[in-house]
């Protein structure tokens, strides 16, 4: 596996996927309000991404949790989507999830056909990872754990990171700057491999 996704890619800008690819996947990126879904996925997708991020009203003020996030001023409304070609014959789709909890009825739809999942989680806020580790399980995904380093603060090692959120031995972790197209490209790769590895 090409290790390195600009190396297969379409022309930049395009909206096709070459005619070399044989195989695609439809991957899930998940975690919870603000943990960077749609920044890791607009790092990462080689056409325009498609987004539902609408401003936040003071509405929403007393329902979405903004303790450390007080700077954000959108959310995802229902997904965002990009696409990446991963090596010459396989092209990954991407569909990311809103994070808060009035959203989850968009889940079943949105798992369905997905091959497993990318679950982004924030050092800082780890305990707002289980709601969404509950509904990957539920709905039977595979997944690894990416742990995103974008803003500085708490920082766990490997093995503090698995004991707070109960993991099984084989659960990749990894960890990933949403921002940065390499580190996000990195996680996501941890992900297939583990995805071909089940699949063996």
């Amino acid at each position: 596996m090409d290790s390195n996704p600009s190396s297969a890619e379409t022309a930049p800008g395009s909206i096709y996927v070459s005619s070399a690819v044989t195989n695609a996947a439809k991957i899930l990126v998940v975690g919870h309000f603000a943990v960077g879904k749609t920044t890791f996925i607009g790092s990462l997708s080689e056409i325009t991404p498609l987004r539902t991020e609408e401003k936040m009203t003071q509405a929403s003020l007393h329902v979405d949790d903004l303790r450390g996030v007080t700077e954000k001023t959108t959310t995802t409304v229902a997904l965002d989507f990009g696409r990446l070609t991963l090596s010459d014959d396989l092209v990954l789709y991407l569909f990311g999830t809103p994070g808060q909890q009035r959203f989850m009825q968009l889940w079943e739809d949105m798992a369905r056909g997905a091959l497993g999942a990318l679950l982004l989680v924030d050092p800082g806020r780890l305990e707002e990872t289980f709601p969404v580790i509950d509904l990957v399980e539920r709905y039977g995904l595979e997944y690894a754990i990416a742990v995103n380093g974008f803003a500085p603060g708490t920082v766990y090692e490997e093995a503090e990171v698995r004991e707070a959120l109960d993991l099984l031995p084989d659960t990749p972790v990894v960890y990933c700057d949403a921002r940065d197209r390499q580190s996000s490209a990195h996680a996501l790769i941890a992900l297939v491999r583990h995805l071909l590895t089940r699949a063996a």
